[in-house]
């Protein structure tokens, strides 16, 4: 796991690199500076008449010198910056040397580097594993640029004028000099809805995200992205349940095997949920010593996984460790948050950070079990869905067209989170199942976006909504059902913008490399093919999947209400975070207050501390906004940790 960074200097596009060569390497020393974290063991960087690149180490395999990057092809005429894992490198590597290629060290990169010798971009359809990497050709005068298939490793690029710049993180794209940091008003609107900025978006209107499963090829004349893979479920498996459930099995304790593979310390996020208590259970029997987990709690029983996870530790024997957040949240916050370049508002994101930071001093790779619920049909919004779809199914359209907006608000004068349910649930049967399926889990109504936007914003943003995100997946989708569409719809937007990325600035920000055996391409290929009715049966979710569990898992963990990294967030507001979230929000002059009203947001923070209303997480994203635009928009240091 690391951190790569890069630019163009072909000829008109030197506008951030000011002082030649000099001011070319300097430009490079920055950029890797900004992304330290993600790979603080050894650096490297390259630069010609044409490209710059830089390389942060967070060293895996092969820990020798002979691993550092950049790395070049034994011709010296492909140079390659590597973020990532290649699972399957061992395979390839034993391949390409029956055909006579010698390497110089034990490292996947350099599989990389002597497949794409070979097979040029193709080489992307071999590669099984998480990365984002860049290989510059000095035949072809071209850089290679990909992303994993399901888009574990991030690269973001900047491009305006002719000129050019990537990174792992937006960060090391804002260490050089004149990038502009206008900031991007649907995005913003986006961000309220969903708690993230989805692809190819990000919140600068300069900086945009590679697609998972694409690649870019740039070279002086401009660049051309294209997508390599795509995930469908249009072919459904005829094999007997016992079958899929064998065939599963099979994959998962092959793939967390390749995943095993480490020469530093390695172990595993345990929340006490299926998934990571699944792949626990899965390590222990491949491993001969004790797994070590790692695990967070709560003092908040509510939100606290900390027993259900103590549960499968003893079981299994691992060598536990475990974190109780005691409501020092507000202490952390400001540092915590500096590691997401644009504004992100997954509440989780605070325990991921505390799981991170405890696993990392006991581990440098953990395995987690990312991937189970939106491959597996695993999230409450699914159970949700169902049922607003039986209901959606009773009523003929025009009744629901005409009639349920009506109701809608007539609900939402009652009191409570009854009136809040049953307004909310209106307002989504009164449209179809996909738009429905995304004012159910918007984070933000139209009512309460209306309510806080000032009035120039809105008109700017007239013809734009951000549910056209999510319908856009949706019917991209070749699902033969609903459930169908909506799996492909989160693993191509919640997943992809929210999980992921979560985690991927969270472990990194401890310099910790995290492993997701469920999100290998293998199983999300196999799972697309598994019938809806194997997923989710009966209002049973991810039956299949807590099938092959079943002989790992007590049933009483296996079949508990799911709670997921939950945060309490309405009690955080009227407590731990008060006084910061009011400094931050009441009166701030820039960031928020540009987009939404002063009197609204005053509005909707008395609301919450009088208990008329609980607004957790718009209070949350607010401030989560109000934070990233601080630091990099009033561009302020980050706090010492």
């Amino acid at each position: 796991m690391c951190g790569i960074a890069g630019f163009s200097l072909f000829e008109n596009n030197t506008g951030y690199v000011e002082g030649g060569h000099k001011g070319a390497r300097a430009s490079l020393e920055a950029m890797h500076n900004a992304i330290y974290h993600r790979g603080p063991d050894a650096y490297g960087t390259y630069l010609d008449e044409h490209i710059g690149l830089c390389h942060r180490r967070l060293s895996i395999l092969d820990l020798s010198e002979a691993g550092n990057q950049p790395m070049y092809s034994a011709d010296e005429q492909q140079v390659i910056v590597f973020n990532g894992e290649i699972y399957n490198f061992l395979e390839l590597r034993e391949n390409l040397e029956a055909e006579g290629v010698t390497f110089k060290s034990h490292t996947d990169t350099e599989v990389i580097l002597a497949l794409y010798a070979r097979d040029g971009v193709k080489c992307l359809q071999k590669l099984n594993g998480m990365f984002a990497f860049a290989i510059w050709d000095k035949t072809k005068q071209e850089l290679f640029i990909a992303r994993d298939r399901l888009g574990k490793k991030p690269l973001y690029y900047f491009s305006e004028n002719g000129r050019f710049a990537f990174g792992s993180e937006i960060k090391a794209i804002l260490a050089l000099d004149n990038i502009p940091r206008d900031v991007r008003l649907d995005a913003v609107h986006d961000f309220f809805a969903y708690q993230y900025v989805p692809d190819p978006k990000s919140i600068f209107k300069h900086i945009h995200k590679l697609p998972p499963a694409h690649y870019m090829v740039l070279n002086e004349n401009g660049f051309t992205i294209t997508e390599y893979w795509d995930l469908s479920f249009n072919t459904q498996s005829t094999s007997s349940e016992e079958d899929n459930k064998a065939q599963l099995k099979a994959l998962l304790e092959h793939v967390t095997k390749q995943r095993m593979i480490s020469d530093v310390p390695l172990g595993a996020f345990l929340s006490g949920g299926v998934d990571s208590s699944g792949v626990v259970a899965m390590m222990a029997e491949a491993s001969d010593t004790a797994v070590k987990t790692c695990t967070i709690g709560f003092e908040n029983k509510a939100f606290n996984e900390a027993d259900f996870a103590r549960e499968i530790a003893e079981k299994y024997k691992t060598e536990h460790h475990e974190f109780t957040v005691h409501q020092n949240v507000a202490d952390r916050l400001e540092h915590i948050v500096s590691f997401f370049d644009e504004p992100f508002a997954d509440p989780s994101l605070v325990p991921t950070f505390f799981v991170s930071e405890l696993a990392r001093k006991a581990v440098t790779v953990a395995l987690a079990g990312d991937g189970g619920d939106e491959m597996f049909a695993g999230y409450e919004k699914y159970s949700v869905d169902d049922v607003e779809n039986r209901l959606r199914s009773k009523f003929p359209q025009v009744v629901r067209k005409s009639f349920f907006p009506s109701l809608a608000k007539l609900a939402g004068m009652v009191p409570g989170s009854i009136g809040k349910k049953a307004k909310s649930l209106l307002t989504s049967l009164s449209h179809d199942p996909a738009m429905g399926f995304y004012i159910t889990n918007s984070m933000i109504t139209d009512e309460m976006w209306q309510k806080l936007v000032k009035t120039d914003v809105s008109e700017k943003l007239a013809h734009y909504h951000p549910s056209q995100y999510t319908l856009d997946m949706y019917n991209k989708a070749d699902g033969p059902d609903h459930l169908s569409k909506i799996l492909y719809t989160d693993i191509k937007t919640y997943m992809t913008g929210d999980i992921l990325v979560k985690v991927d600035r969270m472990s990194m920000a401890n310099s910790l490399e995290v492993r997701a055996p469920i999100l290998d391409y293998q199983v999300a290929e196999f799972a697309a093919t598994i019938p809806s009715s194997q997923k989710y049966r009966n209002g049973e979710k991810k039956y299949l999947l807590k099938e092959v569990f079943k002989p790992f898992i007590p049933d009483s963990l296996l079949y508990r209400k799911k709670m997921g990294f939950s945060t309490p967030l309405d009690e955080w507001f009227r407590s731990e975070l008060k006084a910061v979230a009011e400094s931050t929000l009441i009166k701030s002059s820039k960031g928020l207050a540009d987009v939404f009203n002063t009197s609204a947001i005053q509005q909707v923070w008395h609301e919450h501390q009088t208990e008329k209303k609980d607004h957790g997480i718009i209070l949350w994203s607010m401030l989560m906004y109000q934070m990233w635009y601080d630091r990099y928009v009033n561009i302020q240091e980050p706090p010492s940790k």
